[in-house]
């Protein structure tokens, strides 16, 4: 019995001492993923008409014409990773992104072209995949200590007291 205490004591010991680092990790998976988003952003800005024709012949994003989903791509990879990046309403740009990381990986068949489910366990979607549990990670835990999220949540509490 001591043997199960004193292991479950030193099991705990350990963990507390890396909570510290849960806000670091939050915050790095915000940056890897903003800054993956925002270079796709300014790539496709770069060069509207190419992302056009890219939208119209091999993108196929469900509901809007290729030219609008073209612009409104390009701005949502602009705009929501300083979003991210800065844990400003963190969850809910997390889940926005999440959400379009799946349309991102359905509207491009070139990543499955054995199907869809084969892509996810031959390494196809690697990146999705980081970009997907990462984002989920925020969605779940929140952007973190290192985030104007809990900074503003924090003023406005003493705010209130």
């Amino acid at each position: 019995m001591n043997v199960c205490r004193s292991s479950y004591s030193a099991y705990r010991s350990v963990a507390a001492r890396l909570e510290w680092a849960a806000p670091i990790s939050l915050l790095l998976f915000r940056l890897w993923v903003a800054v993956d988003f925002w270079r796709a952003g300014v790539v496709k800005a770069s060069d509207m008409n190419s992302t056009i024709t890219l939208f119209q012949y091999i993108y196929h994003v469900p509901l809007l014409p290729p030219v609008i989903a073209a612009y409104l791509g390009t701005g949502i990879e602009l705009i929501t990773p300083w979003f991210l990046g800065l844990g400003l309403a963190g969850r809910l740009t997390a889940a926005f992104l999440f959400i379009y990381n799946i349309i991102a990986v359905i509207s491009y068949p070139a990543l499955w072209p054995h199907g869809l489910w084969a892509g996810f366990w031959d390494g196809r979607f690697i990146d999705h995949k980081i970009w997907g549990l990462m984002l989920l990670a925020i969605v779940l835990y929140g952007p973190g200590k290192l985030s104007l999220d809990w900074f503003l949540e924090h003023r406005i509490k003493r705010c209130l007291s």
